[in-house]
């Protein structure tokens, strides 16, 4: 069962009561992300994660692993562009202590000046480990193509320059500026009774004073672009994108069924025709990218450089013929169940249950239910799958990075013509 309480700051507290688990997954998320960065401070809240459990003025950060491991409580965070999520998974006996600690770090961490100083060089040695892994630096190479200049297209973990410019004191400001109350919700998911867990948190959370907003975010435009970075690597690792559905859009459930029938599955058009048949790739996989008000539609192969472009090209027919010719019913009968089928599959975890809590609240204001999800899937149709493929799958915003031992003069400029 779903319930909501809007605290008298503004604090969201959604929960969602599972009786036949005995497990309770708790999040704080913030809806403040690399999105709402400057290029002199990226990386800022991807580093605040990294802090938040360095110790509290009644905790060390000892004592916070210790009381974790006592209960036998997984707790981690993470950062994305859009927001950041401070989360733990206890037995549903331990409720009260995963609240009262989750509290205390998000609350009360102390962001030591020693501590920080500590972590950067922590977090320099993670932005090297992410340059050094070239499928992985690919995503940050063709965001910042992608997105150009809009904040969309910095790095969470910011450069090098920028986080060696955060302080103890910049993060404290940070905070006072972008962790206002009606940014933060908090979402909890499992074998829980909502009105125990709303006095808890509004204890806790109370607390926090409202304040003035901060500067809205710009939708960025996008165009066509090609970057070549070249690197002394065993692959040819590359990403074609465009532009395509946000997070909010009614059409959502069309752009990830048109994703799982392009690269989205081992059926899938791209990875049956070019590493089955043609042995061309190890990986290869489409993937979408969805922001409250924009999105990309992406696609990752890694290669040999002799058949880079062969590649790229075969990759551009497939995006043709789809628009040309859409998709069968067959093929969407597929893609359906196995949309429906890794969704409920996943609602079986509470951490799962608990994350989809929370962004139905920041992105629609409600919850939405299992039933009404799968009517949504099972109403799409080749039709819309068809307009999709002709808004978004354009040469006016098809984009492409390649990074690897290539040259500029290896791939051609008038490649990304469809």
């Amino acid at each position: 069962m779903y319930r909501k309480t809007i605290l008298d700051n503004g604090i969201r507290v959604v929960t969602e009561h599972i009786p036949y688990v005995r497990s309770v997954s708790m999040g704080i998320w913030v809806t403040v992300g690399s999105r709402d960065e400057a290029k002199e401070n990226n990386g800022i809240s991807h580093f605040i994660e990294h802090m938040i459990f360095k110790g509290t003025a009644k905790r060390s950060a000892l004592q916070i692993a210790k009381e974790l491991d006592a209960v036998g409580g997984m707790s981690n965070a993470f950062t994305s562009r859009e927001n950041t999520c401070f989360h733990a998974r206890v037995l549903d006996t331990h409720v009260d202590v995963i609240i009262d600690l989750l509290s205390d770090i998000f609350l009360n961490s102390l962001f030591d000046p020693a501590e920080t100083e500590k972590e950067r060089q922590v977090i320099l040695q993670e932005i090297s480990m992410v340059e050094d892994t070239p499928d992985d630096y690919i995503h940050d190479l063709f965001s910042s193509l992608f997105w150009g200049d809009n904040p969309l297209g910095f790095s969470v973990l910011g450069t090098a320059q920028s986080v060696t410019q955060i302080d103890s004191q910049t993060i404290h400001k940070y905070l006072h500026k972008t962790y206002l109350p009606d940014k933060i919700v908090v979402a909890a998911a499992g074998n829980l009774e909502h009105d125990a867990f709303l006095e808890q948190v509004r204890r806790a959370f109370s607390i926090v004073p409202g304040r003035n907003g901060v500067p809205g975010r710009v939708t960025p435009a996008v165009k066509s672009r090609l970057a070549v970075h070249p690197k002394k690597c065993e692959q040819v690792n590359l990403i074609l994108g465009t532009k395509s559905c946000s997070a909010t859009d009614s059409r959502r459930y069309a752009c990830m069924l048109l994703n799982i029938i392009l690269g989205g599955s081992m059926s899938s058009r791209l990875f049956q025709e070019i590493r089955e048949r043609r042995g061309l790739a190890y990986t290869i996989y489409s993937f979408i990218s969805s922001y409250m008000d924009t999105g990309l539609s992406g696609i990752y192969a890694g290669v040999s450089r002799k058949n880079a472009v062969q590649t790229i090209e075969l990759i551009l027919r497939e995006i043709r013929n789809i628009k040309k010719n859409s998709v069968d019913e067959a093929e969407l009968a597929s893609a359906k169940e196995h949309l429906k089928g890794g969704l409920l599959l996943a609602a079986e975890s509470s951490d799962n249950r608990m994350t989809r809590l929370a962004k139905n609240e920041i992105h629609f204001g409600h919850f939405i239910t299992y039933d009404e999800l799968i009517t949504q899937i099972d109403a799409v149709t080749r039709e819309d799958i068809a307009m999709l493929a002709q808004e978004y799958l354009s040469s006016e915003t098809l984009s492409l990075t390649v990074l690897g031992p290539v040259s500029e003069e290896d791939i051609p400029g008038d490649i990304l013509s469809l």
